[in-house]
Parts: structure tokens; sequence; C-alpha cells
């Protein structure tokens, strides 16, 4: 009884909004169906924390052990990419290999942000977190965040995946201002090649040496990412790539959404700061999108085969959404103008540059900070 008023005698206003805030998160989770599997476990998780004296945060608190377990030794970042790994099919990128230029260029906005945070007076190993928002890749987004800037995880984590799952809303408006009613009519020639099983298998090998002698730091997130496309396409592990698409996937989204919930309480999240990073973080999902579809029409410019500047937006993270986002555009056009593939390989090109990007960073950021 005595616990019973001391909670209810230290209850603030800060907690209160707090509940508020992971009741949002929950309802756009189950109403708008918006990154369900991380808003929710995110939501309820801040309410837990802001109860006070909660026993789910602090010494012996399961949310604080799984904090340092899991997110503070940066596991669950890891074993979620090597469950994505081995969800993603990069045949579309094999069969067309130009689309990986796409995968770097929608990663401009990362360092423009990043840039623009250091000027608004964040530490620069703070500003590169906020940027890395941009790569619309919640597990890298938490990765730097961790490792640069632990006490705005939780914020930079909701901008991450609340912006992801609002890519059908942000990226049309962009794309629709950088291009022409022709431009987003232009139809593309697939040309796709063959890709062997050999090539399968020697890609997600060779794309962990060529990035890990690139950048490094990138080793980590890069390496966990195609060791489970391996698993998908060696042919051999059927059982475990199921079970990577699955059984690891849903269990550590879970734990990762909750534990990540955990440290959003009133005091680190009920800042000016937050609202600048739900700012800076929009901001770098348009300078993304923008940076693809301003490359794509660059490279118009020299190319005889053009490209449709779309297809460069698609170029982010957040797949298949951005993907089927560029091809809806098209349809909307021309109903008979079909860049889904074409869309796809960008996409998943883009999960490979923004784990890269996120790599550069931390290679780049870490010794001048």
């Amino acid at each position: 009884m005595q616990g019973w008023f001391q909670a209810l005698g230290n209850l603030s206003a800060g907690n209160l909004i707090m509940f508020v805030v992971g009741g949002v998160l929950i309802y756009l989770a189950i109403k708008k169906d918006y990154e369900p599997m991380l808003l929710l476990p995110i939501g309820f998780g801040a309410i837990l924390a802001n109860i006070p004296m909660s026993s789910a945060i602090g010494n012996g608190g399961f949310l604080t052990l799984l904090y340092n377990a899991g997110i503070k030794t940066e596991l669950f970042p890891v074993l979620i990419f090597i469950a994505v790994g081995a969800m993603i099919d990069f045949g579309p990128l094999l069969q067309q290999p130009a689309m990986i230029f796409f995968g770097a260029a929608a990663q401009l906005g990362i360092f423009l942000t990043t840039i623009l945070g250091a000027s608004l007076g964040f530490s620069l190993k703070e500003a590169a977190s906020i940027g890395i928002i941009g790569a619309a890749d919640g597990p890298t987004s938490i990765y730097v965040a961790n490792l640069f800037a632990p006490q705005l995880l939780g914020p930079i984590s909701v901008a991450a995946y609340s912006y992801m799952a609002l890519v059908p809303v942000i990226q049309p408006p962009v794309i629709t201002a950088l291009t022409t009613p022709e431009e987003r009519r232009m139809r593309m020639d697939l040309n796709l090649v063959r890709v062997s099983r050999r090539a399968r298998i020697l890609f997600p090998i060779m794309v962990t040496v060529v990035a890990g002698i690139l950048a490094p730091m990138s080793v980590a997130l890069v390496g966990s990412l195609m060791f489970g496309n391996l698993i998908r396409e060696c042919g051999v592990l059927d059982k475990l790539s199921r079970a990577a698409q699955n059984d690891l996937a849903d269990l550590v989204t879970l734990v990762l959404g909750i534990t990540i919930g955990s440290t959003m309480t009133a005091d680190r999240f009920l800042t000016p700061a937050t609202l600048m990073i739900l700012g800076m973080g929009l901001i770098a999902f348009v300078l993304d999108t923008a940076g693809g579809v301003l490359f794509a029409k660059l490279l118009n410019i020299f190319l005889k085969h053009k490209i449709n500047p779309m297809v460069g937006a698609a170029g982010i993270s957040a797949f298949p959404m951005s993907a089927r986002v560029i091809h809806k555009l098209a349809q909307r056009e021309d109903p008979q103008n079909f860049i889904l593939m074409q869309s796809v390989g960008a996409n998943v090109a883009g999960q490979i540059g923004s784990i890269v990007a996120g790599g550069v960073i931390l290679s780049l950021v870490g010794p001048m900070a």
C-alpha cells in the first residue's frame, strides 16, 4: 500500500505525457498498421518505463537487462540484419547491376542532415546519429545511435521507424515536385541478365569483402546481412533460412522494440532536442528521395536509354515499400508502364547502400569526434 502511494506521489506531468506518447504509438500500430511489429512494443515499453518506481527498468529490471545484453552490445541490430538478409532476394539487383548506383545516391540526406545537425548545435556524433535516420533503415539507426548518442536512442528509433512507415506519404510529393509528367511516364527496357546460382552465392561474400575493405566499421552490419542472404541462397540450409526469416526476425523484433521503448523516459524524451530530431529525420528522408531522383535526371543527360527518374527514389532502404510506391506512381501516370522490377533493384541496392553509409559515418566521425 505504501508503494502504491509513493508511486502515485511520484507521478509527474512528464510521465502522463509519455503515457499518451506510448498510446499514440500503439494506436498507429493497430489502427493505421504503421510498422506494428515495432511501434506497438516501443509504445508499450515507453509506458512501462514511465510508471514511477517501475520494476521493469533500473537495477534488476528486465528491460534494463535486455538493453545491456542486446542493444548496448549491438547484438539485437546484428541479429535483425541476419533475419533481413535471409528475407531479401538480391536477384533484381544482380539482373540490373547499374541499380547499385541509386543505392548510393539515395544516401545523400544522411550526410547533408549530419552537417545540418552539427550547425544547429548538436555534437558531431549526435548529428551523425540523427542523419542516419535518412537511411530508412531502423537497425542501422539503432546501431549508430547506440555507439554515438545512446541518450538519443529513443527519439531516433521512433523517428526512423515512423518515417519508414510513412514512405507512401513522404515520397510521392517530393518525387512529383522534382519530375514532370513526361518523366514519370518514361518507360524503361528491362534488359535483364541471367543470374546463376553461383552468382547468387558469391554475391554476399564479395559484397562483405569489398564493403568491409572500403568501410571496416560496416563489417558487423554488412556481414550479418550478407550472412543471412548466404543462408538463403546456398540451397542447403532451407530450415535455417526459414527460421531466420520467421522465428529469429519475430523474436528479436519483439524484444528490440520493447527495449527501445524503455529508453523513452520523460526526462530523456520530452526535450526540445526530440522535436529537432523528428524534424531533421524528416528532412533526411526528403533529401534522400530527392538525391536519388536528381541523380537519375543527371544520368539521363548522358544516357542513350533513359531511366525513369522515379526509380532513383527507390534507392532508400525502405524495402519493399518504396519500390511499390514508385511503381504505383508510374501506373497512375500510365497504367501500361511497369517499372516495378527496376524499382525493386534500386530498393535492394538501398539496403546495401544504407549499411555502407552507416559504416562510412562510423569510420569518419568516430576518429574526428
